[in-house]
């Protein structure tokens, strides 16, 4: 049984690993890069990367290019748009199920996550930031119970944090903070309409912290 399970294990840690490194641009957009030297710096085979590299593909962070290898895939603006959109109307029924559904374990933790974005907020610490917002999505796309609307949402989740990463001089991390606080308070309480209004905030947020990066407003 574990020579048919490592494969999975070390495909989902290569994909982890290579997603990071996307979104915090030590693997930048635009760099081109060979299946050999990638497994040699995250220290993982050629399969399981394979096979992580693949679905990076189909989130669309990363390209091939024939007979040159693979490149990370650059931000676009048009697509980032796009994305925003379907992520708005994802964001509001994930929120609004999570409201609905969540267990009594899962509202805790989503209130422990809330107070440890207000620190990391105030001290200005967007590693640690970053990774509480990946917990948190986690945690609601969990409590949501739709398997549809989560896989639809995760590569969405991390383009976004990328562009965060990229244009992070123009954003405002107490202000996202705040925002998520809000949205977080509201699925803890059951608010499903709340929830509903704060994801809806969240994205009016990242659409004008998009316009502001890109010189459109």
């Amino acid at each position: 049984m574990q020579s048919v399970t490592q494969p999975a294990s070390l495909a989902d840690k290569a994909y982890t690993l290579v997603e990071s490194l996307i979104v915090t641009l030590a693997l930048p957009p635009g760099h081109i890069f060979s299946e050999a030297e990638l497994s040699r710096q995250i220290d993982i085979g050629r399969t399981p990367l394979r096979e992580a590299l693949q679905r990076l593909a189909a989130a669309r962070l990363v390209k091939t290019l024939p007979r040159k290898g693979m490149m990370i895939a650059e931000i676009s603006m048009t697509d980032h748009f796009a994305l925003l959109e379907t992520r708005r109307v994802l964001e509001k029924l994930v929120a609004t199920l999570a409201a609905k559904k969540a267990t009594t374990t899962q509202r805790t933790a989503l209130q422990t996550i809330r107070d440890e974005m207000e620190s990391a907020a105030e001290h200005n610490d967007l590693a640690t930031f970053m990774t509480l917002d990946r917990t948190c999505d986690t945690l609601l796309e969990s409590a949501s119970k739709n398997l549809y609307a989560t896989t639809a949402l995760a590569p969405l989740h991390a383009h976004c944090r990328r562009f965060w990463y990229q244009y992070q001089h123009e954003g405002d991390l107490r202000r996202s903070a705040a925002l998520h606080m809000e949205m977080i308070a509201a699925v803890v309480s059951g608010d499903e309409q709340g929830a509903a209004f704060a994801a809806d905030a969240i994205l009016d947020y990242l659409d004008a912290f998009t316009r502001k990066a890109l010189n459109l407003i």
